[in-house]
């Protein structure tokens, strides 16, 4: 019986080494141990990602809240260099080539003067760089027809005028009594 289940696992010891040595068809794999398994390594986005089209949105004479508005926060703003702007995107892959993308804005005072950087991709390019598995479609467009507009007023609260606006500030504004955080003291 012993050994009858000895030459069971023999030969299922067997099986199971030349079918993993079958799947490994070349020697630089099977020389090396280490690369048969590999960590799971995620693609790794950092930094602000800025798409083409904000770029085509940038003007000079922007103030700095309609750039921070339109771009975002700067990943670095120095305080030596108060009138710069930079922000960096990166993008590292588990596979093929990491991309650094850098942008820089430029203020006089409070007005955007210049802005220069890279190539900044498109929102669809950028998509698909994100997963590489699945082929994306058309994208649609991001803008609200005229029906869309007047169905969604219809919904929205009515807005309250100007004539009624003052006389709900002249109102004596509600006051609030909160009981005392501590217990009485006797």
């Amino acid at each position: 019986m012993f050994a009858r289940s000895r030459l069971v696992l023999v030969t299922v010891f067997a099986v199971g080494l030349s079918v993993l040595l079958g799947a490994c068809g070349s020697s630089k794999t099977l020389s090396q141990p280490a690369s048969w398994l590999t960590p799971y390594r995620p693609d790794v986005v950092q930094g602000n990602f800025i798409s083409s089209e904000q770029v085509a949105l940038l003007s000079p004479g922007l103030s700095r809240l309609q750039v921070r508005n339109l771009l975002g926060t700067p990943l670095v703003s120095s305080l030596f260099h108060a009138d710069r702007w930079d922000y960096v995107f990166s993008m590292q892959r588990r596979v093929g080539e990491s991309r650094i993308y850098r942008y820089a804005v430029f203020f006089k005072g409070d007005e955007l003067a210049r802005f220069e950087g890279d190539r900044m991709p498109s929102e669809s390019e950028f998509i698909a760089q994100l997963d590489v598995r699945r082929e994306l479609g058309k994208v649609p467009p991001l803008e609200a027809t005229a029906e869309q507009l007047k169905a969604a007023e219809a919904k929205a609260p009515p807005r309250t005028t100007e004539a009624a606006a003052p006389a709900a500030a002249s109102a004596p504004a509600a006051t609030t009594t909160y009981p005392p955080l501590e217990g009485r003291r006797p």
